[in-house]
């Protein structure tokens, strides 16, 4: 598909048209290593290199993100007393209409999927999909067999009609498990241990469907998903997921 430079700037949020056309017209912008002062000059689209103030960029039609969410930030665009996880990625993606798939309280760390692909955010948020999300949690008291089998019977949770089971639970250490679940209820994780006659001290996400958080990806930092990427996470939705 062949943009003009100024469209492909403004579809990669880079602003308004007049605020691309500016950027092209200050010089601010390069194709494929070369200034290209021309907003109407034309390319084919798929995949272009270009830089902006000597960022690199490719052309993405849809952007996938997988973030490393630290503590102390909150998945709303307007948050009440942390910072915003959108605060940690750069303006254009915020302003292109990156959403966060989901949910993870402000103390929670790990993986949190970023998209502009709104069947994305449904396929990956919707109860009715059963998409596995794995957590390590650290818990305040010892984890004993019994509350690891409780956890894969099933929980009784305030408000829920039916019991809430673990697909997965394996223990790690004496304070620390890996649990996995199907749903994405408010706290559940949270509710599902206390129910389990413990509390949560700490608690990361690491992974959704079969795509694994890398471990060389920084807290706070965020990482482009690539097809690869992409066939992992979904590659076991709606199936168990190994502790």
């Amino acid at each position: 598909m062949r943009m003009d430079l100024e469209q492909l700037l403004k579809s990669q949020g880079f602003g308004s048209r007049a605020e691309c056309r500016a950027l092209v017209g200050q010089g601010r912008v390069r194709v494929d290593g070369e200034v290209c002062d021309d907003a109407d000059a034309e390319f084919e689209a798929e995949r272009l290199s270009f830089s902006v103030d000597n960022v690199l960029w490719t052309y993405r039609k849809v952007a996938y993100l997988a973030l490393n969410k630290p503590a102390g930030h909150e998945c709303s665009r307007r948050p009440v007393c942390h910072p915003s996880v959108y605060s940690l990625l750069p303006r254009p993606l915020v302003m292109r209409g990156v959403q966060a798939v989901g949910r993870l309280d402000q103390d929670t760390t790990g993986l949190l999927l970023m998209t502009d692909d709104g069947p994305f955010i449904h396929s990956y948020t919707s109860p009715r999909k059963l998409v596995p999300k794995v957590y390590e949690v650290i818990t305040r008291h010892p984890v004993d067999d019994a509350q690891c089998a409780a956890l894969l019977g099933g929980v009784e949770l305030h408000g829920e009609p039916k019991r809430v089971v673990a697909s997965a639970c394996t223990l790690l250490d004496e304070r620390k498990l890996r649990l996995t679940v199907t749903q994405g209820k408010y706290h559940l994780v949270k509710r599902m241990i206390a129910a389990a006659g413990n509390r949560v001290e700490g608690l990361h996400r690491i992974a959704i469907g079969g795509f694994s958080l890398p471990v060389t990806l920084p807290l706070g930092q965020w990482m482009w998903l690539e097809s690869p990427d992409l066939e992992l996470l979904a590659e076991r939705r709606g199936g168990r997921v190994d502790g």
